[in-house]
């Protein structure tokens, strides 16, 4: 069974987006797939609609509720800000080793894939100490990481990519998702990081081009499959 953690460069890069079109259409393809967003910040009980698990929830053909959002995003923080300080204003610590404890039981329980959306850039600080990359070594599952195509998004690519190197973690691929009024394509971003990526899968999704990103979540999910196998 595979588990494929969704990280990304920064916040609001397109994670979501990833993962929700990823589950959608794993779905197509007969697929039980099971998503968890374990930390969620800047989340408004008022209006869960428009939350991040709502739209997950969405993907997987579920009716968004509290209580399904609680299932699936078991920290979740009204400040918009990451996940220690949040938890810090709201007296709400997050126990990594709790956080760790459920991942690894979602991932046992899942029939067939699991999507694990983590929170912010990968080297966003979920405790005292401890980060998203550091989630993702605990776990040792293959992440794919979702960048943009804005100015800097190279510096920040690559730096997320040297640090996940170091760390021995092998990613699965590497997602650009055009950024609004961006100089540059995602055609041409890729262009240039596979200079430095070596055999790095490299996906490109446009905005609002429905039909190229329909094969460019079926590439990703090829990808998937063959971890699997």
């Amino acid at each position: 069974m595979p588990a494929v953690f969704v990280t990304a460069t920064g916040t609001e890069i397109g994670k979501t987006f990833v993962t929700a079109g990823l589950a959608v259409h794993l779905r197509q393809q007969g697929r039980k797939v099971a998503i968890i967003k374990p930390v969620v910040s800047g989340f408004d009980e008022k209006a869960i609609a428009s939350s991040d698990p709502a739209l997950l929830l969405e993907a997987l053909g579920q009716e968004p509720s509290l209580a399904a959002i609680a299932a699936m995003s078991p920290w979740r923080f009204t400040a918009p800000l990451s996940p220690d300080m949040a938890a810090r204003l709201e007296d709400g610590a997050i126990d990594f080793a709790s956080l760790v404890s459920f991942c690894r039981s979602a991932i046992a329980q899942a029939e067939d894939v699991l999507l694990i959306e983590g929170i912010g850039g990968l080297m966003v600080p979920l405790t005292v100490g401890t980060t998203v990359l550091d989630l993702i070594e605990a776990l040792r599952i293959v992440p794919i990481v979702v960048a943009g195509t804005y100015v800097g998004s190279l510096s920040h690519t690559l730096t997320a990519l040297e640090v996940m190197r170091r760390r021995g973690i092998d990613l699965g691929a590497l997602a650009l998702n055009e950024t609004p009024g961006s100089a540059a394509s995602p055609e041409e971003t890729a262009a240039s990081l596979r200079n430095f990526c070596g055999t790095i899968p490299i996906i490109t999704f446009r905005r609002d081009a429905a039909a190229a990103n329909a094969e460019a979540f079926e590439r990703l999910a090829e990808l998937v499959k063959r971890r699997q196998s």
